[in-house]
Order: structure tokens, then C-alpha cells, then sequence
């Protein structure tokens, strides 16, 4: 995390906070007393002058009303003498005006001319008229300093006899209020000093706390919970300490729960046999476990973070939004001429309370045995009833011929019962095969094993074929001379034994040989059969070991097999632990091999009898 600045630390913004309103509160108190205070001496400065001008006033009309004679001085003479003793430093100038206008006298020295001559003052013309004082305040355009100019009306029985025209400067008044401002000043200057340092330690007692909070939240983030916050007393922030070390805790058991939650689910996730998908609001991959990855065949890296129905391969189907709104599974069929493959993949919309879509589940079912059981099923039943329906009607057929009457005739009756005859035998064998594939398919069916010496055994099981073969079909034995003990079914690897070999009897051609072959291996004997008949195309070799499955139908059927023999002893085999297979080139001839396991161990005891 970046470091907070010094300038926009909380504990600068609570300094500047405390200055602010120090300041603030200095500024007001300062206004008003300042305001107050001027007006309380410029009041105090006019009533003072006011009281000086109405003694001088009284005194200019006793000398105005008072009688004269030669040896008394004049009146311009009194006056003067008045002025003089008048003039102060504040006062300026005092002139005396006569009812007419006429300046008497002036207590500038340097304005004696206009002495006898009529005013031009508007405020003395304004107090000869209306007999009451005129002033105001003023600024000297020569000096700045503020002045003050009154104009007294001299009455004498309510008579104006004259004015007295004042000019005073209040620069002493307002030089008295620039050091009052300037002694308020430096108050507020070491105010907002004082305040600013214990403002600086005020704010420690605030930010430290914080401060660790702070430090231990950051710790929290990288997972360490083990730190607690110093409580430094009982008030809020203590308070606030206290609680966030209770959530502290309250996260640290959360964590651990939240953590056990997630290793339980990822190894469900990761041991589940279905593939499990989860994306965000968006439809993009956030999750996906091992299984899926296989059952998809992609990498988990070129997975994350791409589209749900590019990942299924539904883009061209489907949207995100749509896959929403899909309640059923769907089917994805991945299956390509060689290899059946198919998927179910069931969705689940993961939505908060308020109905606020935040992602979807995708479970994938590998379903491909499944289907293809259930193909095999259906084309199990319907080969049976093909099976079962094409001898029984042409056993009706025969039937209803003699029941027509054919039974009567002697050439024809013979022959038709003969073809029923052979169609019922060869529903019994279809029957019969179908038992046993029924019981080698039931889980408690159980092999009845027995050990045998399998030189002896197959010279025994070819010699019952030799005895009923054509004479022009050849047999040639390569089989080891020495004993060959294995434990087996007998009655079961007889079965296989005698499928193979009645199919290589059926299908070799007039002067063929059939070729018997025993090989041992360390753990397992191969056994093989080969005839010289037309062979199986390559497209059917893979396929001849299926249910009712026959590379020439027609020519099976006219040779009487049921399509189940190869299926019998493919089971047998499987049943005992071993393998069979096929090798065959057309017009060339096939070889049938299977192999079942050879116990050392056994065989040396065996011996040893």
C-alpha cells in the first residue's frame, strides 16, 4: 500500500483543524472588538471636540454681544485671543463666521487672508441656514490622514449669530487602533503557535491507535492475524481498538473455517469422477477441476477465463444467456468416425437472494458406455427378433402348406417337415446361446475351475472334430509334447474351443487345411486356429466378436449360425483373464487366437507330482 503523505496525514488535516478554529474564533473576536473599540473612540474623539467647540462657541458670543469702547479690544482681537488658547495638537484649524458668511478670524496662521472675506464652505452655509451642527469624516488628499470637520451654529435667543468651522485629524485615533491590531495580531500569531503544537500532540493521542489499526489491517491482508491493537485507554478509540481486535479474532476463525471449507471442496472437486465447470456473471471459466480438463481434453491454462460455450463447443448453439435459461441437461455429442464419445452436461444457475444472476455450474457425465450400451441393447433386441421372427415364419409357411394338404403328399410332406425340423433346432441353438451369454453377463456367475493338462485336452477336442470331418479338409496339430497344466473351465474353453473350430470347418474350402497352434509364454499360453477360407475384410475384423454380428448373413444363415458364437467365446475368454482377437487376409484364410494365464508356480507343483 502507498505511504500516506505528511500533507494528507489525518494527523496534519486534525492540526490544521485546530489552527482553522483557532483562527477563526481570533478573526471573529478580532472584527467585533476592533469594530466596537474604533467606534468607541472616534465617538469619544467627536463628543470631546463637540464639548470644546460649544464652550468656544459660548465664548465667541459673550465677546460678540459684549459692549465695547476705544480702550477695549475688538471683537476680531477676542476672537483670536479664544482661537489661540483653543488650537490643539488634534485640531487643525478653527475659523469664526459672522451670520453674513465673513470669516472673522482663523487659527491657521497660514490662512490669514481669507480673513473678512466670505466663505465658500457649504457646511458653513448649511448651519447658517438650518442653525444646527453639520459634520463629517473625511480623507486629506495631501497627507491621507483621516479628518474631522464640524460646523457649530453661535445662536444668541435662538438668533444664528455665526458659525465656528472646525478641522480636526483623527490620525491619532486610528494609529491607537493600528497598534490595538497589531497587539492582536501577534496574539493570534502565538495562538495559533500554541495551538499548533498541542495540536500536534493532541492528534497522536488520536492517530496513533489508528495508526496501528492500520498496520494491522495491512497485516491482515497478507494473512498474519496473530497481531492485536495496543489499547491506549477506554474512550472511543479505545473502544474501536478493543472491537477491532474482537473482529481480528472473529476473521481468524473465519478464515480457518473458510479454509477448511475450501480444502474440503477441492478435494471433492478434485477426486470426483464428473468434470465440474463454474463461471462468473459473464459466462467466462473461473474453475475447473482435473476431471473435466480430461474429460474435455484441453489444459487448464487455454480453459481459464474463456467462454462456457466456447470451452463445450455450443457457440454455434447456444449463448451465456441462453445456457441461463436452459433447465434440461444437454447431450454433447464429441464422437467421431472412429470413436463414439458423448457427454451430459447438467447446469445449475448459481443466484444471490435477490435474484441477481452471479455465475453457472456446468457438471459433465461422461455418458459414452452408457450409450453404448443401450445402442447394443437395441440392436441386441432387434437382431433377436430378426432372429427368432425369420424361422418362425418359415415354419408357419411350411405348416400352413401342410395344413393345406401337403401332408398327404408323400414326396412333399417329408421335405417340409424336415425344413421344420431344422428351423426349430436352430431357434434352440439361438435359444440356448442366449442362456449362455445371459449367464457369462450375470456378476454372480461363477467359473467351475479345474486343472488340466491343456496338450492332452486340445488333442482331445480335435480328434472329436476329426472323427466327423470331410475328408478332404486337412488338420495339422502344432502342439508342444510336454504337458501344459492350467486351470480353467473345461466345459467352458470347450465351448469357445468348439465355436472356432466349427467355424473354421464351415468356411474352409474343399482341400483346405486347418491349423492348430499352442505357443507358452511366461505368464499365459496362446492358443490359434487358422483355416485357408476367403477371409474377413479389414472393415469387419474388429466387429466379428459381436453379438449377431456375421460378415456374410446370407451364407451364415444357410450354414446354420446363430451370429453369437465368436460373442460366447469372446466372454469365456475375458472370463478367465485372458484375450482374443483376429488376423485375416482376404481369400487367404483367418486365424482366431486367444490366450489364457499361465501360473508358474502351479505348473512346477505339478510337475513335481
Amino acid at each position: 500500500m502507498k505511504k500516506v503523505g505528511p500533507f494528507r496525514s489525518i494527523r496534519f488535516k486534525f492540526v490544521i483543524i485546530y489552527v482553522l478554529l483557532i483562527l477563526v474564533a481570533m478573526q471573529i473576536i478580532g472584527v467585533y472588538f476592533v469594530r466596537k473599540l474604533e467606534t468607541e473612540l472616534v465617538q469619544n474623539f467627536k463628543n470631546s471636540l463637540n464639548e470644546r467647540v460649544t464652550l468656544l462657541a459660548y465664548n465667541v458670543e459673550q465677546a460678540m454681544n459684549r459692549e465695547r469702547d476705544e480702550k477695549s479690544p475688538t471683537l476680531e482681537e477676542d476672537i483670536r485671543s479664544l482661537l489661540h488658547d483653543f488650537v490643539s495638537q488634534d485640531i487643525s484649524e478653527v475659523r469664526v463666521i459672522d451670520a453674513k458668511g465673513k470669516v472673522l478670524a482663523t487659527s491657521n496662521p497660514y490662512m490669514q487672508n481669507i480673513v473678512g472675506k466670505r466663505t465658500t464652505e457649504i457646511y458653513v452655509k448649511r448651519s447658517l441656514v438650518t442653525g444646527e451642527t453639520v459634520d463629517r469624516m473625511m480623507l486629506d488628499s495631501r497627507t491621507g490622514h483621516r479628518m474631522y470637520i464640524s460646523s457649530t451654529p453661535i445662536k444668541t435667543s435662538g438668533e444664528v449669530k455665526g458659525v465656528i468651522y472646525v478641522i480636526a485629524s483623527m490620525e491619532n485615533v486610528f494609529s491607537q487602533m493600528r497598534q490595538i491590531n497589531m497587539i492582536l495580531a501577534t496574539g493570534t500569531g502565538i495562538a495559533l503557535a500554541i495551538t499548533a503544537v498541542l495540536g500536534i500532540f493532541l492528534s497522536r493521542t488520536i492517530t496513533r491507535p489508528i495508526s496501528d489499526m492500520r498496520r494491522q489491517a495491512l497485516a491482515m491482508t497478507r494473512g498474519d492475524f496473530s497481531r492485536k491493537v495496543k489499547v491506549y485507554g477506554y474512550d472511543e478509540i479505545g473502544q474501536l481498538a478493543m472491537t477491532f481486535n474482537n473482529l481480528t479474532k472473529k476473521l481468524q476463525e473465519a478464515q480457518a473455517t473458510t479454509e477448511g471449507e475450501r480444502r474440503k471442496l477441492e478435494s471433492v472437486l478434485t477426486h470426483m469422477t464428473d468434470g465440474v465447470i463454474a463461471t462468473d456473471r459473464r459466462g467466462r471459466v473461473i474453475l475447473i477441476n482435473d476431471a473435466a480438463l480430461n474429460i474435455l481434453n484441453v489444459s487448464r491454462e487455454t480453459v481459464l477465463s474463456s467462454s462456457i460455450v466456447d470451452v463445450l463447443g455450443i457457440a454455434d448453439q447456444y449463448t451465456f444467456e441462453t445456457l441461463l435459461e436452459e433447465r434440461d441437461s444437454l447431450i454433447l455429442d464429441f464422437s467421431t468416425d472412429e470413436e463414439l464419445y458423448i457427454l451430459r452436461a447438467s447446469l445449475s444457475v448459481i443466484q444471490k437472494e435477490g435474484g441477481f444472476v452471479n455465475g453457472l455450474i456446468v457438471v459433465l457425465h461422461d455418458i459414452t458406455e452408457q450409450e453404448k450400451i443401450d445402442r447394443e441393447r437395441r440392436q441386441f433386441v432387434a437382431n433377436v427378433s430378426h432372429e427368432l421372427r425369420t424361422p418362425l415364419t418359415t415354419m408357419k409357411s411350411y405348416l400352413e402348406a401342410l395344413a393345406d394338404g401337403a401332408w398327404q403328399d408323400k414326396d412333399i410332406a417329408p421335405r417340409f417337415i424336415q425344413v421344420v425340423q431344422n428351423e426349430t433346432e436352430r431357434m434352440i441353438r439361438l435359444v440356448n446361446d442366449l442362456l449362455h451369454l445371459s449367464k457369462l453377463d450375470s456378476k454372480d456367475y461363477k467359473l467351475k475351475k479345474t486343472w488340466i493338462n491343456f496338450s492332452a485336452y486340445f488333442h482331445k477336442v480335435i480328434d472329436r472334430f476329426e472323427l466327423t470331418k470331410s475328408d478332404n479338409i486337412r488338420f495339422v496339430r502344432k502342439i508342444p509334447r510336454q504337458a501344459i497344466f492350467i486351470e480353467v473351465d473345461e466345459d467352458k474353453i470347450t465351448q469357445v474351443l468348439d465355436n472356432i473350430i466349427s467355424n473354421a470347418l464351415k468356411y474352409s474350402p474343399q482341400g483346405g487345411t486347418i491349423t492348430f497352434r499352442v505357443r507358452e509364454l511366461a505368464d499365459e499360453i496362446i492358443v490359434s486356429v487358422s483355416d485357408e477360407g476367403v477371409g474377413i475384410p479389414k472393415a469387419d475384423l474388429a466387429k466379428i466378436f459381436e453379438r449377431f454380428y456375421r460378415v456374410d448373413k446370407a451364407r451364415s444363415r444357410k450354414l446354420g449360425g446363430t451370429g453369437l458364437g465368436l460373442a460366447i467365446a469372446k466372454e469365456v475368454v475375458l472370463a478367465h483373464g485372458g484375450t482374443i482377437w483376429a488376423e485375416s487376409k482376404e481369400h487367404k484364410g483367418t486365424t482366431i487366437y486367444f490366450t489364457l494365464p499361465l501360473e508358474r508356480e502351479q505348473k512346477d507343483d505339478w510337475y513335481d507330482v
